[in-house]
């Protein structure tokens, strides 16, 4: 029997052991009010001759007789769990057997024989001793009852047992008890603690704990509280979803809802987002959300998002929450960029060797259409489709080529017209005899062509060859 004694007269523990497993009781006797449990480590009780304490991962022999004869041939069988006698299954011959990386399941009763004439028995228990509690106590909310828990580095060996006593301080009564049990996925022990009724919110109340197995026990450090002074830590939010928006690449809706636990008609809660595209590791948080819904506008394109998302009071007392279950969504999609982005869009670079060699992926060349107005969608092609960018450079170009072409055509129709209108002026007006350059001038005679011959009437002109000649040059 072991006893841990409290600094009360006649306050002790006792550790019995049924089948193996290790069971408490507490017996206490108060003299006095004033009443400071002290606990130490439990240690575990006496194993029988025929036990063999086995550790999770190790390597066990097991020794039939110090001496066996030479010729006799000895066989190890073991027990399976849940038959009822007789050895179910051999395992090897000689007088050790050597069991490599145990298991919890290679626990059982192991017998060595020669014939029908059984030597040995021998019982393996393959379990690791108990972690020491670390305990925190919280509310789920402000009319919830107080659970205590602590986390577990491993997992617990089975037929692990977790207990809890709770008293009021420096007040004569015995402590009640509760089980505690262990969530796996969680990977820790849970207590909901009974406050005994009448208790005043600022009296102090004595938690302990302690938990145990077959390879032995280990108690926790008392920890004090009082009912107005336990924090409030809300479950984690539930119904989580991530929608993509319509028309809007770079965007989700996270929606929620508050957990079962909390009430929101007395008390609100506010939360906290975090989110991350798949291929990145760390996550991207938004603090300070008052309602059930959020919408992110920084997503990647195409890429699908991991969110979460936790609760804390909405006055900021107590703890956050644990983040609820992860939630994927992919932002939304244009159906006509779904044939182009079969392909990988390459934009090549020349680096020193002459090469070509970059390629980049197609998000980083897009724009956010979120806020563009509709219009009529195309139906996906099984051609790629060009950028609209594309089509407005090449008929601005186009525009500007044939604005171009037009302006020379009006040039030169002008120009045409006008010299049109220089060669249909009428004979005379503006225009100028041509003479052939280099033909020689005609050799002049001093002869008349005609004879001078007195005026006939006054105010006549006569006009000789030699006159009509230096009229003409």
């Amino acid at each position: 029997m072991l006893q841990l004694s409290a600094l009360t007269p006649s306050s002790h523990w006792t550790w019995g052991a049924d089948d193996g497993v290790p069971s408490f009781s507490r017996d206490t006797h108060w003299a006095w009010g004033l009443v400071f449990i002290t606990w130490s480590t439990l240690v575990p009780p006496g194993l029988s001759r025929d036990t063999v304490l086995g550790h999770l991962g190790a390597n066990i022999t097991l020794t039939c007789q110090d001496k066996v004869p030479a010729n006799a041939t000895v066989l190890w069988q073991v027990e399976e769990q849940g038959s009822a006698g007789g050895w179910a299954r051999r395992l090897a011959e000689g007088n050790m057997l050597l069991l490599r990386r145990l298991r919890y399941e290679d626990s059982g009763r192991y017998s060595c024989s020669v014939g029908s004439h059984l030597l040995r028995s021998l019982r393996l228990l393959v379990a690791e001793p108990p972690e020491t509690p670390q305990v925190s106590c919280y509310r789920r909310s402000h009319d919830k009852d107080i659970l205590c828990e602590w986390p577990q580095q491993e997992r617990p060996s089975p037929g692990t047992r977790a207990m809890l006593w709770l008293k009021r301080r420096f007040v004569a009564e015995n402590a009640t008890e509760q089980r505690c049990r262990y969530f796996s996925k969680a990977r820790k022990f849970v207590c909901r603690v009974k406050v005994p009724p009448g208790t005043d919110d600022t009296k102090h109340l004595v938690v302990s704990t302690c938990v145990s197995n077959s390879a032995g026990g280990s108690a926790g450090k008392d920890k004090i509280i009082t009912l107005s002074g336990v924090p409030v830590k809300p479950d984690p939010p539930i119904n989580v979803t991530v929608e993509a928006l319509e028309k809007a690449p770079q965007r989700l809706r996270v929606n929620w809802s508050y957990p079962s636990s909390w009430d929101p008609r007395f008390y609100w809660l506010r939360f906290q987002v975090r989110y991350r595209p798949e291929p990145a590791a760390a996550f991207m948080e938004v603090d300070q959300v008052t309602t059930t819904w959020l919408d992110i506008h920084d997503a990647w394109r195409g890429t699908r998002h991991v969110v979460q998302v936790r609760a804390k009071d909405e006055f900021g007392h107590g703890a956050w929450s644990e983040w609820s279950q992860e939630a994927v969504g992919t932002p939304w999609t244009d159906p006509r960029d779904l044939t182009s982005e079969m392909e990988p869009f390459s934009l090549q670079f020349p680096v020193e060797d002459g090469t070509y060699l970059v390629t980049l992926p197609p998000e980083l060349f897009g724009e956010d259409h979120a806020n563009s107005a509709g219009g009529s969608v195309m139906e996906p092609s099984t051609h790629p489709v060009a950028s609209p960018y594309a089509f407005l450079v090449t008929g601005g170009s186009l525009l500007l080529g044939i604005a171009l072409f037009v302006g020379i055509m009006v040039r030169y129709r002008q120009m045409w017209w006008t010299s049109g209108q220089e060669r249909t002026k009428p004979e005379g007006e503006g225009q100028h005899m041509l003479v052939p350059l280099g033909l020689p001038l005609p050799t002049l005679n001093d002869t008349p062509l005609l004879s001078h011959s007195a005026p006939s009437a006054p105010g006549m002109l006569h006009i000789t060859h030699s006159d009509y000649s230096s009229s003409g040059q």
